[in-house]
């Protein structure tokens, strides 16, 4: 397979001897609550999450040992979103949380929000690189988490999500965690539920996974293939899932928001998805499909059994 994956030691030394000091620091935590300790938001006339509400810190118990979580966020130009983004994360309080934003030298207000939160960002840097899948490596570079995830600077989780992952992955043993997610159009304000069926080794080129509420285990992560330009979570799949024990939560952990330059929904990046299809099926990468009826017949009556069932 002539799929080219950077070696991330490289990438987190040029860092290291730049003076960036290993491991990084975490999130604090604050037993009676982040949200009185943070800054005010630009959304927060809105009293919803995440601006006016925070996860009760009395969720985490008593309990004194939570596995490390690390979210890395890429960002560029991202800045009517990044700090919902940001919040969505810093207020779930949760108790051992690494979070990294790579941003990419963005210009427009990117750089005043993450100087507004940088005390509660373990890492961050607003430089040029090569792009978004760049980014996501470079983040995951430096990480030291148990578990690992990352959301673009336009989506957001949903409260108290943390807590209900270290738990599913704590109680299930499975390295690969995945949800539902709710798309919301920030022209119509519209939410819709997008549901997420059971992963199957053999459906797994059937792209249903919503990036946004995926989560695994540190120790079955691989790069980013930094040639894909749109579909990068996609291609990740092929390679991090299969095999591996997962646990599907049948509840939406983030909000994915669609906007017009969202690449998912920007017209304009209707090439570099093909671009992308095409490296990825190409004799040298993952290999013509030549089953793709197949697959796609079985999955539509899979598709009406679970619908049957109730098992979306």
């Amino acid at each position: 397979m002539n799929i080219h994956l950077p070696d991330l030691k490289i990438y987190r030394n040029r860092l290291e001897n730049k003076g960036l000091a290993l491991p990084l620091k975490t999130v604090p935590f604050f037993p009676d609550g982040i949200l009185a300790a943070l800054p005010s938001g630009e959304g927060c006339q809105k009293a919803a999450w995440p601006w006016c509400e925070q996860t009760n810190p009395n969720l985490y118990g008593s309990k004194n040992s939570w596995p490390k979580i690390s979210i890395i966020t890429p960002s560029y130009n991202q800045g009517a979103f990044l700090e919902e983004t940001i919040r969505s994360i810093l207020l779930q309080n949760y108790p051992n949380l690494e979070y990294i934003i790579i941003d990419g030298g963005s210009t427009d207000n990117t750089a005043q929000i993450l100087e507004k939160y940088s005390p509660w960002i373990s890492y961050w840097h607003s430089l040029k690189d090569e792009g978004q899948s760049n980014a996501i490596n470079m983040g995951f570079s430096l990480a030291s988490g148990d578990y690992y995830a990352w959301i673009n600077s336009d989506d957001f989780y949903l409260k108290d999500i943390f807590k209900l992952i270290a738990d599913t992955f704590l109680d299930s043993n499975a390295k690969f965690v995945y949800g539902y997610a709710y798309e919301l159009d920030v022209t119509s304000k519209s939410m819709t539920l997008i549901r997420v069926p059971p992963l199957q080794d053999y459906f797994l080129k059937i792209p249903t996974l919503l990036q946004s509420s995926t989560f695994w285990c540190s120790e079955i992560h691989v790069p980013i293939w930094e040639e894909m330009h749109c579909a990068m979570d996609y291609e990740l799949w092929l390679r991090l899932v299969k095999g591996n024990k997962r646990r599907r939560i049948r509840l939406p952990l983030s909000v994915a928001q669609k906007h017009e330059d969202a690449k998912t929904y920007d017209p304009k990046m209707a090439i570099k998805w093909k671009e992308d299809q095409q490296r990825m099926w190409a004799e040298n990468a993952h290999g013509i499909v030549h089953e793709w009826k197949r697959i796609k017949f079985f999955n539509r009556i899979r598709m009406k059994l679970y619908a049957l069932l109730k098992i979306l």
